[in-house]
């Protein structure tokens, strides 16, 4: 299981989990039925996507998505 705290951190993981899988993005887009320019912006960092569209991303790449309260100090 990965935690992701920040949305950088989102694209990281979901870029490193693409590769490590050796899945292009065309094939990514194809299984996770989430559009290819929308992965493209994500892996840029410019997108701002829906959970359901981080939801599928995850799904197709075997992650998971999890919340956590911060450990405010």
């Amino acid at each position: 299981m990965m935690y992701i705290y920040t949305s950088s951190a989102i694209y990281d993981t979901k870029l490193k989990r693409r590769k490590i899988l050796d899945v292009t993005q065309e094939t990514l887009a194809e299984i996770s039925g989430v559009g290819l320019r929308t992965l493209k912006q994500l892996e840029s960092g410019k997108g701002n996507p829906t959970l359901e569209t981080l939801q599928k991303i995850c799904d197709a790449l075997g992650l998971e998505i999890k919340l956590e309260i911060k450990n405010i100090k």
